[in-house]
């Protein structure tokens, strides 16, 4: 089997895997790395979305051989010492109610905030739109990305 090198959150990692195994699988069997969820396995509600380099990405419908080479962020490498900005606004403005979605959800409002520093509630409704919460959070989720925003 290949063995796999990239960095995970700020670190080297190597792992030995199929190269068409998910990376979400591989993230949360092999390394332990458990911040990103599986909701669906085929890259449409999420849960396990982190960063690619980055970017906002789906490890579920990533494969492992994809991201060799590159940095990956799941939601335990994006505050470091303390809280993100937008960790802390989800906390402020009592965001989570079960809790399953947030990692995905703040990782792809930190991506897009990058992007977008001071957006609009359209185009955070649009950048949030393919991250779904069965909670129905959507209003506070909004609120937490205004709060960074200002």
């Amino acid at each position: 089997m290949p063995v796999y090198s990239f960095t995970l959150n700020d670190k080297t990692v190597s792992v030995e895997a199929p190269p068409d195994m998910s990376l979400l699988w591989v993230l949360r069997d092999m390394l332990r790395v458990t911040g990103p969820k599986y909701g669906c396995g085929v890259g449409v509600c999420g849960a396990c979305t982190s960063h690619l380099d980055g970017n906002a990405f789906r490890p579920c419908i990533q494969p492992v051989s994809g991201v060799a080479g590159h940095q990956v962020t799941t939601i335990e490498g994006l505050g470091g010492e303390t809280l993100h900005p937008v960790q802390q606004a989800w906390i402020d403005e009592d965001v989570a109610q079960c809790g399953f979605c947030q990692p995905g959800q703040i990782m792809t409002a930190v991506a897009f905030l990058r992007q977008n520093p001071h957006p609009t509630d359209e185009a955070i409704d649009a950048a949030m739109s393919e991250n779904v919460c069965r909670c129905g959070t959507y209003c506070r989720i909004r609120k937490a990305i205004q709060r960074v925003s200002r």
